[in-house]
C-alpha cells in the first residue's frame, strides 16, 4: 500500500491541504477543533506525521508524568495492559502525558519497593499492581508525603493511604465463578481454587467471595483447601494434576489470577475437559483456545481499555486539582467470556 499523502489527509479531515499545511508547520493558527480533527485523521490513515501534529496540537498543554508498575512481563496480559496504557495516553487530550511502565525484578517486598522509590522520584503519579505487604504500604506513604498521588490497580494495596483503587468489584468475581460451577457441574462435588499469593488482596476477595458463594447458596458442594500458585504456569500445571489425583471427585476448579495456562494444559493432558468446571480470568490465546475446545468453562475478564483511560484520568485529575479528600475505589463492570461470544 502507497504512504498516505498530504492531499488524502486534506480529503480524510473534511478540510483544505492548506489548512493542513498550517497545522503541520504552525504558521498560522487553526481553531483547535479544526486541528483535532485533522489528527484523529492522521491517527486513522497512518498518515507518517502523525506524532508532528500531536506536538502542534498539544504543545501549549500541561505535560504530566505518570508511571506504571505492573506485574509478570511474559505474561500476555500485563504485555496487553502496558499496550493499553499507551494508549490511553495517547487519547488525552487535555495534557502530554508521558508514560512509563515498569516490573519488578522480583514479587520480593524489597524488590517492589524499590521499583516504587524508582518510579516516584522519576514521576508525578503512580499506579501499581502489587501484593499488600506493610513495607510497600510505608513505600507509598513516603512518596504521599512527597505529594506525589499513589493509585493501586487490579488488586487494592495501601487502603486507607492511596489514592484510589482502580479495577474490578474481586468479590463479586469470586462469587460469579461460585455460581458457574454449582451451575455447570453435573453434580455436587469438591471444588477448589487457586491464588497467587495470600499478600494478594484482591485474590482473597476473590477467594472469600467464591467460598461464601458455596457456603450460602450451594452447601452440598466441598471447597478444598486453597492453593497458591505464585501464578505460574509451570507450578500450577503440576499442582493441577496432583490435585485432580488427591480428588478424583473434584467437580470444580477456579483459577483466581495468573498461571491459568498451566491448569488448562493439565486438564488438556488428564483429557478431561468438560467434565470438570474450569474457571479462569483474563481472555488471552490459551484461555480463548480453553474455551474453544471445551476445557474452559467461562472466562472472567478485566475491562482493560476503560480501566486504563479511568486512571490516566484520575491520576491527571490528582496533579491538577491537588490530593483526593477520600480515598475511594472505581469499581469496573467485568467481562464473561464463554465458548458461545467468543
Amino acid at each position: 500500500m502507497r504512504r498516505p499523502t498530504i492531499s488524502d489527509l486534506a480529503q480524510v479531515s473534511g478540510v483544505s491541504v492548506a489548512t493542513v499545511d498550517r497545522v503541520l508547520n504552525g504558521r498560522h493558527r487553526v481553531r483547535e477543533e479544526t486541528a483535532r480533527r485533522v489528527y484523529d485523521a492522521a491517527q486513522s490513515i497512518g498518515y507518517h506525521a502523525v506524532g508532528l501534529i500531536r506536538q502542534r496540537l498539544f504543545e501549549d498543554l500541561p505535560q504530566y508524568r505518570l508511571a506504571f508498575l505492573l506485574q509478570k512481563p511474559t505474561q500476555p496480559f500485563y504485555q496487553a495492559f502496558a499496550r493499553e496504557i499507551e494508549t490511553a495516553a495517547r487519547n488525552v487530550t487535555t495534557a502530554r502525558i508521558q508514560t512509563q511502565v515498569e516490573y519488578p525484578a522480583a514479587a520480593t517486598p524489597a524488590a517492589i519497593i524499590e521499583k516504587i522509590k524508582l518510579l516516584g522520584a522519576r514521576s508525578q503519579a503512580v499506579a501499581l499492581v502489587g501484593p499488600d505487604y506493610p513495607a510497600v504500604t510505608a513505600a507509598v506513604e513516603e512518596l504521599k508525603a512527597r505529594g506525589v498521588p499513589v493509585f493501586s490497580l487490579l488488586s487494592d494495596l495501601a487502603t486507607g493511604v492511596r489514592d484510589a483503587y482502580v479495577g474490578v468489584n474481586n468479590r463479586k468475581v469470586g462469587r460469579t465463578a461460585a455460581w458457574m460451577i454449582a451451575k455447570a457441574a453435573r453434580r455436587p462435588g469438591k471444588v477448589a481454587c487457586f491464588v497467587g499469593s495470600h499478600r494478594f488482596h484482591g485474590h482473597e476477595l476473590r477467594e472469600m467471595g467464591f467460598r461464601s458463594y458455596f457456603r450460602e447458596e450451594a452447601p452440598d458442594f466441598e471447597v478444598v483447601e486453597t492453593l497458591i500458585n505464585l501464578e505460574t504456569p509451570e507450578i500450577t500445571h503440576e499442582a493441577t494434576l496432583t490435585l485432580l489425583q488427591k480428588h478424583p471427585d473434584l467437580v470444580g476448579l477456579y483459577v483466581c489470577g495468573g498461571g491459568m495456562e498451566g491448569a488448562i494444559s493439565a486438564f488438556r493432558e488428564e483429557e478431561i475437559g468438560g467434565r470438570i468446571v474450569l474457571i479462569v480470568n483474563e481472555l488471552t490465546a490459551d484461555s480463548k483456545a480453553g474455551l474453544a475446545d471445551g476445557i474452559v468453562t467461562m472466562a472472567i475478564g478485566t475491562p482493560l481499555p476503560a480501566l486504563c483511560k479511568e486512571v490516566v484520568a484520575l491520576m491527571t485529575g490528582a496533579l491538577e486539582e491537588g490530593e483526593i479528600t477520600i480515598p475511594g475505589q472505581s469499581f469496573l463492570p467485568f467481562e464473561i467470556f464463554l465458548p458461545e461470544n467468543i
